[in-house]
């Protein structure tokens, strides 16, 4: 088939319109082209994580040892999980500190500082760098916190013995990482990391009493007591409760507060009790740090500074004293706040306190290590700093070497290009002149040396890490580019008579065939010779049959070419300007929310621009009026920040006020299109509302009185989340009824994921989603496209039976555009979800309290979702009302989404500080997630409109 471009003249005025002949829309092939765009589009999105986040190990290095005594026998490590630095070192309104033992140890024993992490600031990436000294890759957190997607050396494994007490997430991956069976691990069940808790401060004292009653016991057991007494011990102390309570009641809280005390009471005793054990040897060395921080709403996740400044105070054998100092310079003012401003504040890396804990105890530094040993720690010799010093250079320097010769092997001679800086004479010429120094005792200038050599070091192993990036980058952009204009070339090809049908010569197309065929067979000999792993392949062998199937369509680019030239230049021009100013208002408002707002405006103006609202004032005054309150919600602050439990009764109410008049309306008009069935199902979804507002207001009253969640707004949460999906496939399948079933059964489960005025947010924008749909059928009649259907008797059952498609006009485009507008909006309504800490775990407290990632993770993506298929479903009404072939609307949909894709994967970056890199991968990674949930969606949302349980005719068979 093909649609033909005409000019039609109605009411005066002149229109370009793309008609088809009065036959069915052609649909072979739409699964296979689906399925080819699913699995493109699923390419493109791994690629990302392949390019920039692949694993940064390598194995094979020799193990690097201080030959001088160490300092220290033993080391203890305290990790006070989600502890902020702020929090830690403030002072309270009398001038005490939370935490007078700590902050008198860095008064007067010991040193201090602020220790950097870096993004994802979670639980795992951060304790591998603290222990392992290296930055894990982003993708392994989504591998397990339990499990080691990559094999790594630690502190703990190169300790002759490490004893670990504390959580059953974090402890066991460096137990099962290590050789030999010296890493011992005491941990309490996971369901004791309860939200929801009376009290979460006893996981922090389940820790310290166990402790205490294994030093005690090993009293009595000579093995156990022996092995205590040797020399490269740690005792590692996880300390969950802090991040626990900065998440149930968020940092600034009394109970999070209360439990930074317990921490420095519990730090205090243990330190008391080792001194003792260990009859006051001085060679016992303490560390007490985090993870990570914590937002003020009680997430983490991001880079925003709560997160990634996290305390560090070091004191014992071999660490130095408080440096007494008349001033000293930061870009922050915490030195003042803290009122430490005379103590000299030691800032490290957090990878850089993995090889501060080797060199206390004399092991080797952790092999995958890339921090630098911060000198100004240690209390020692001179010659020990610059021999410590020395060892850490040469430990950095052999991974990039083994990185080096990784790549040189899987490169041609003559295509590798080395690292200069670092070439294997510099290499030779650095570790000649450290070791001379060394000898001449000339210790300021080995360090410096040593110093530099590390950061060469650090440099050329980035350097060959990302040596392939520009030739995937370019091989994905390649890909990209080819598929986006091979959907241009579908719709134009198909729905329009733009081009003229063109059989070109088997000559000619065995010729493009065996061209392509060739590209491909030298590209996949390129890549075996070097021996890339198996996803080059995908990437490099992507673009070939996407830009064959491109080039078999060049009779159909030169054919638009020359129509686009015939046509008027302002036109053309025109056109093209609204198109890229609308996509870039999109990809603008990934960055700022409040661009959806100015959209949102420019929509409520819509109807006055094109003057819809002279035959439709009533339908025009809704549709502003909600397109303004819909406007708000981007201005509000992030969701989570500050919980509003009456707003989200309100919200309940209020749609059982709705439900309820929609029902009085029905009863009252005597609709003959619902049955006894239907209001069942219409009551069984009030009662859901009902019952969900009733269990986020008692659940938040139990938590908040510390009684934990009850049992039965458990099992309600549950079951409202599981009937939510059933319900609206057993209400009628007209329009109207089916997307306020649709509401009714989402809101319920919304509800309960809601902790604040984003519960309102699904009623405006499904509010404004039956408006548009009914602004839709008014544009069709202003244009003269169609004749204005009933839509209050259409069906969706029905709508797939229509064999007479009306015309495809340009303001098809505009109607695509609308629908990626609302899916941004639907996305970014309530909150930045492209930022990992604007998620608020409390979200999820009416289903489970008990910390399960995987768990939690799901229902806040549940709830993102949810104003999705709100959209979708409006969309799949558009097309249907409107008489579109969903094919047509989809493929420019598909079109928008692709660009800004392209867009985004352009704005990707692995510079500037750790915010920026985040928010570049995740933007990229949110806009392919939207394009390949826009294509399940697509049939989720027919699913959801067009499928009927018939569970009442089964019944009512059986009654007869």
């Amino acid at each position: 088939m093909r649609w033909l471009l005409t000019e039609t003249s109605i009411s005066g005025k002149k229109l370009l319109c793309w008609t088809s002949p009065c036959q069915p829309p052609i649909t072979m092939g739409i699964p296979v082209f689906i399925l080819a765009g699913l699995l493109v589009h699923f390419v493109f999105l791994v690629s990302i994580f392949d390019i920039y986040f692949s694993s940064p190990l390598v194995h094979g290095m020799t193990p690097q040892q201080t030959p001088l005594p160490p300092p220290a026998r033993r080391l203890v490590l305290f990790v006070a999980d989600g502890l902020r630095a702020d929090s830690l070192y403030e002072l309270d309104g009398n001038n005490t500190s939370h935490a007078p033992y700590l902050r008198g140890i860095l008064e007067n024993n010991g040193s201090w500082g602020i220790s950097h992490t870096r993004v994802p600031t979670e639980s795992r990436p951060g304790h591998v760098a603290l222990i392992a000294g290296f930055y894990e890759d982003v993708s392994a957190v989504a591998k397990g916190w339990k499990e080691n997607p990559v094999e790594f050396d630690s502190v703990f494994n190169e300790s002759k013995y490490t004893w670990s007490w504390g959580s059953p997430d974090i402890l066991p991956m460096f137990a099962k990482g290590a050789t030999g069976d010296h890493v011992y691990t005491f941990c309490y069940t996971a369901e004791s990391e309860d939200f929801g808790a009376q009290d979460a401060s006893k996981l922090d004292t389940w820790v310290f009493d166990h402790v205490k009653s294994f030093f005690n016991s090993s009293r009595s057991n000579q093995t156990l007591f022996s092995a205590l007494n040797e020399e490269k011990v740690v005792l590692f102390m996880h300390l969950l409760g802090i991040d626990t309570n900065g998440h149930a009641h968020r940092p600034n809280s009394r109970e999070y507060k209360e439990n930074i005390r317990k921490v420095d009471e519990g730090v205090k005793e243990i330190a008391s009790m080792l001194e003792s054990f260990y009859g006051n040897d001085g060679k016992t060395a303490f560390i007490l740090t985090s993870d990570h921080g914590m937002t003020d709403w009680g997430s983490h996740g991001a880079g925003h500074p709560s997160e990634t400044l996290t305390p560090l105070i070091v004191w014992g054998a071999g660490v130095n004293y408080p440096q007494k100092v008349t001033s000293q310079f930061f870009e922050d003012n915490f030195l003042k706040e803290w009122k430490l401003e005379n103590l000299k504040r030691l800032d490290v890396n957090q990878a850089d306190i993995a090889p501060l804990m080797a060199s206390l105890i004399g092991v080797p530094f952790p092999l995958n290590s890339v921090g630098t040993l911060p000198l100004e720690y240690l209390n020692n010799s001179a010659h020990f700093k610059a021999e410590s010093m020395f060892t850490n250079a040469v430990q950095v320097l052999e991974q990039f070497k083994v990185k080096m010769n990784q790549k040189k092997a899987t490169t041609l001679s003559f295509l590798f290009t080395p690292f200069k800086p670092l070439s294997d004479s510099e290499q030779i010429n650095f570790l000649r002149k450290t070791r001379l120094y060394i000898q001449q005792q000339k210790y300021d200038e080995a360090v410096s040396l040593c110093k530099t050599l590390i950061n060469l070091a650090l440099e050329g192993l980035s350097y060959y890490h990302t040596y392939d990036r520009l030739f995937l980058g370019l091989s994905i952009a390649m890909g990209f580019m080819g598929w986006t204009t091979y959907v241009i070339l579908v719709i134009v090809k198909t729905h329009t008579n733009l081009t003229k049908t063109v059989q070109s010569s088997d000559k000619e197309s065995a010729a493009l065939l065996y061209g392509f065929a060739f590209v491909g067979m030298m590209i996949t000999f390129f890549l075996l010779i070097q021996t890339s792993p198996w996803t080059y392949y995908i990437y490099c062998l992507l673009p070939v049959p996407v830009w064959y199937a491109v080039m078999r369509e060049l009779h159909v680019i030169q054919n638009l070419t020359a129509n686009l030239w015939s046509l008027p230049i302002s036109q053309s021009l025109g056109f093209i300007l609204i198109s890229i100013l609308g996509i870039e208002i999109l990809v603008f408002s990934f960055f700022y929310r409040a661009t959806l707002t100015v959209g949102l405006l420019v929509f409520a103006g819509w109807p006055v621009i094109t003057q819809l609202w002279v035959q439709a004032k009533t339908t025009t005054l809704i549709w502003t009026v909600l397109c303004a309150l819909l406007a708000l919600f981007p201005l509000m602050p992030v969701v989570g920040r500050e919980p509003n439990i009456p707003l989200v009764i309100a919200a309940g109410l209020l749609t059982l006020l709705i439900s309820g008049f929609s029902l009085a309306s029905s009863c009252k008009s005597e609709n003959k299109y619902r049955n006894n069935e239907d209001m069942k199902v219409h009551f069984y979804q009030m009662l859901s509302i009902a019952l969900s507002t009733y269990v986020v207001s008692n659940t938040h009253n139990s938590l908040k009185n510390k009684q934990g969640l009850p049992v039965f707004n458990q099992i309600i949460s549950w079951t409202t989340l599981v009937s939510s999906s059933v319900l609206p496939l057993l209400s009628p399948t007209f329009l109207f009824q089916r997307l306020f079933s649709i509401l009714l059964s989402l809101m319920a489960t919304y509800l309960l994921l809601s902790t604040g005025y984003e519960a309102l947010f699904p009623l405006v924008l499904s509010g404004l989603m039956f408006v548009w749909i009914h602004m839709e059928q008014e544009a069709l009649q202003h244009y003269g496209l169609s004749l204005k259907p009933k839509l209050a008797v259409f069906n969706f059952a029905y709508a797939t039976d229509i064999t007479q498609f009306r015309q495809l006009h340009l303001d098809d485009i505009r109607r695509s555009f609308f629908f990626v507008f609302f899916i941004v909006t639907a996305f970014f309504g309530t909150g930045n979800i492209a930022s990992v800490n604007s998620f608020d775990p409390a979200s999820v407290y009416c289903f489970l309290t008990v910390f399960s990632p995987f768990m939690m993770g799901g229902l806040l993506l549940l709830k993102v979702v949810i104003p999705f298929v709100l959209v979708s479903c409006a969309f799949e009404a558009v097309q249907v009302t409107t008489q579109l072939s969903s094919k047509s609307l989809f493929l420019i949909v598909l079109v928008i989404s692709d660009i800004m894709a392209l867009h985004f994967f352009f704005l990707v970056k692995d510079y500037g500080s750790w915010l920026e890199i985040g928010t570049s991968i995740s933007h990229y990674v949110l806009v392919m997630s939207l394009t390949i949930f826009m294509m399940l969606m697509n049939g989720l949302a027919q699913l959801l409109t067009t499928k009927r349980l018939d569970l009442s005719r089964r019944t009512k068979h059986h009654a007869t």
